[in-house]
């Protein structure tokens, strides 16, 4: 009980404010949160004669502008909606409820200022909960997660598995693909497995279904999934029952996200207008005594100024587009380098070291160790499941402490708005890199073979 006490403050500081306020969505039945296309029919709106016009509006912005008011709205309990940049009724009604609650006129179109005031109070709630839109790579979907919720992953039944430290929280994903498969016998199996469902709500359309209700009468469960070519690609959210009421939000913010086939025009667009953030936080890995750093190159591509907590500025000594290597070099510090492996991993379980970004911590500054699998894709490797904020750039260690790679965010080569998936540079292409600018690798051994005491935060400031 004590820990679902913690996991309810912290979801209760994520959306203080928005069951009270007069102009957010009051969900309709009492143990779902209704996703509502802007095709389907939904609860009326109070629209004038200025719809038309107002899409017209709407319309002629680019489409990752129209999604990222979608997406704001959801998090300030104004929308309940797809985030697919579709302006309708229910879209231009959650404008206008975000302008009239914060005194403005309720014109169904924003201001600048207006804009500006929108993002600024969904970003605390999308930030609180660790919000980041990830490949989940064993089903090919793109889901959106709470990772400070659920920061325990690991892999599922038929997909990827999310939770809570002691389970109040669970998501997975799931990919059914054999010969023959139907939405309506998934539709079937998610109605009675795991045993102890009872359903209080669906919608059934010829290529996706919903259902929510109950789970042994102590839990919430709702699951979205969606078909193509005998193939059904979905997600299964689970919450305490205490949590109903706060943690309907981020279920309609998840379930808005998820593009279980990605590769559409409007995925397309979306993912190619991804922005990083004005102060982003990542990991470094010390390959010198005297300062020099190896990251992850788009980490500090922009950013006015680079830091390393406790060493300083950091100055951009190289970079190289082919790897998405960059050297970085820190002045007046001597530092411990990482013993590097002779070769790369190999298939299977690999430990992660990285600094997780301060909001994954409470604002902390450790080092920590995750575990993952390096899998191979292609001419290299991948890691699975995705991973923690702040570990872009963190290094891969073989049992001995000793450096075999790099991980980086790379953006899907494909069609779709794919997010980055996390690669490994191999140790191999870590050594030419640091030849070629005449750093030698070091051979020496950190202390105790603990590869920690070399990996440092990044900082990048941008404008």
């Amino acid at each position: 009980m004590r820990t679902v006490g913690a996991l309810l403050l912290t979801l209760s500081a994520v959306f203080a404010g928005v069951a009270t306020d007069p102009g957010a969505a009051a969900p309709k039945h009492k143990s779902r949160p209704a996703i509502v296309h802007e095709a389907e029919p939904g609860p009326p709106t109070a629209e004038g004669p200025t719809n038309g016009p107002l899409r017209a509006v709407y319309d002629a912005m680019p489409l990752a502008d129209r999604v990222s008011i979608q997406s704001d709205l959801i998090w300030t309990g104004d929308y309940n909606g797809v985030t697919d940049g579709q302006f309708g009724d229910r879209s231009i009604a959650a404008v206008k409820a975000f302008q009239k609650r914060n005194g403005g006129k309720d014109t169904g179109v924003f201001t600048p200022q207006e804009r500006d005031k929108l993002a600024a109070t969904a970003q605390p709630r999308i930030d609180r909960v660790g919000w980041q839109i990830l490949d989940d790579r064993a089903t090919g979907a793109r889901i959106g997660l709470p990772a400070k919720l659920v920061p325990r992953a690991s892999a599922g039944k038929a997909g990827s598995h999310w939770q809570s430290t002691r389970g109040e929280m669970q998501v997975d994903t799931f990919r059914i693909a054999a010969k023959g498969t139907s939405l309506a016998s998934v539709l079937e199996q998610q109605k009675k497995d795991p045993p102890g469902r009872e359903v209080e709500y669906n919608v059934v359309k010829p290529d996706f279904f919903v259902i929510s209700g109950l789970q042994n009468g102590v839990k919430k469960f709702y699951v979205r999934a969606h078909t193509n070519n005998e193939e059904v690609r979905g997600i299964v959210i689970l919450y305490d029952l205490a949590m109903q009421g706060i943690v309907e939000k981020v279920v309609v913010a998840m379930s808005s996200a998820f593009t279980p086939f990605p590769g559409s025009a409007i995925a397309s667009e979306i993912g190619r207008t991804h922005e990083r953030r004005k102060v982003e936080y990542a990991t470094g890995i010390v390959v010198s005594p005297i300062g020099h750093i190896l990251t992850d190159r788009p980490v500090v591509d922009g950013c006015q100024f680079i830091v390393v907590p406790g060493l300083g500025n950091a100055e951009r000594i190289v970079e190289d587009n082919a790897s998405n290597l960059v050297l970085l070099r820190v002045y007046g510090a001597r530092t411990a380098p990482i013993a590097m492996a002779n070769t790369g991993g190999a298939d299977g379980a690999v430990t992660l070291i990285g600094v997780a970004d301060p909001q994954m911590q409470n604002g902390g500054t450790a080092v920590s160790k995750i575990q993952a699998r390096q899998i191979a894709s292609g001419p290299g490797h991948i890691i699975t499941p995705a991973l923690t904020p702040g570990f872009d750039g963190s290094a891969t260690i073989d049992g001995q402490g000793q450096l075999t790679g790099i991980v980086e965010l790379k953006p899907q080569a494909e069609a779709g708005p794919g997010g980055p998936q996390p690669v490994v540079v191999p140790v191999e292409t870590l050594r030419d890199f640091l030849a070629a600018h005449q750093i030698t690798p070091w051979t020496g051994h950190t202390d105790g073979n603990d590869a920690t005491a070399s990996i440092v935060r990044v900082i990048c400031v941008r404008k």
